[in-house]
């Protein structure tokens, strides 16, 4: 059993990834900065945020893997690089893993080709998209001594088509996973299927890898 701190544990991602690691019995901490509405059972539920990164990590001592699930967005937007690199700074030559949700435009659309991110993304997304990107670069310009991992979800992921649990999913290492249609798509439950697969079983040691049907 691991114990695993999800930060915006109760956003769409970080939500399904608690539920998914506490269905398969690991000690799960949710962390978000308002009291969740609706709880997992058997999670526990911690207020405290990113903008406060000595605060937190002292808060989550012991954590095995802490994931970072929190949207780039309102007061986040500016602070979310920053804030997401001071934690990892903080975790540094210490044993606990650092896990990421990434967005989509960081995949390759094909090996070798150029990321989603340049191949005619949505101008209103790329801000936020940005970000992403950003941490990960930062991250592989990290010390060895940071265990860390960021998985970049389906291009069709979000609240707005949440899909099922099937359990199964698609591991396309650097390239955006789709289906025999050109279909990218993975629901948010297969998404914490993903990362409590990681968690558990670890195949990607300071590397990022896609996940879809």
């Amino acid at each position: 059993m691991a114990r695993i701190a999800v930060i915006g544990g109760t956003g769409y991602a970080g939500s399904h990834i608690v539920a998914e690691g506490v269905q398969r019995g690991h000690d799960v901490v949710s962390v978000a900065r308002k009291s969740a509405a609706e709880r997992v059972h058997g999670a526990t539920y911690v207020e405290a945020t990113l903008l406060d990164v000595p605060s937190l990590v002292a808060e989550l001592e012991g954590a095995d893997v802490i994931v970072v699930a929190v949207s780039p967005r309102g007061d986040m937007t500016e602070a979310y690089v920053p804030s997401v690199l001071e934690l990892a700074d903080a975790l540094t030559g210490s044993p606990t893993r650092l896990g990421v949700v990434g967005g989509a435009g960081g995949s390759l659309v094909a090996r070798g080709g150029p990321r989603l991110f340049d191949a005619g993304f949505p101008e209103e997304y790329k801000a936020e998209a940005q970000t992403a990107i950003d941490i990960l670069e930062a991250l592989r310009r990290s010390p060895e001594s940071l265990d860390w991992f960021l998985v970049h979800p389906a291009e069709s992921f979000g609240v707005w088509n949440p899909g099922e649990r099937t359990g199964t999913y698609r591991d396309g290492g650097d390239v955006l996973v789709r289906d025999a249609d050109g279909v990218s798509f993975i629901s948010g439950a297969d998404l914490g299927v993903a990362f409590i697969d990681e968690i558990e079983n670890p195949k990607h040691r300071r590397e990022r890898f896609t996940v879809g049907y």
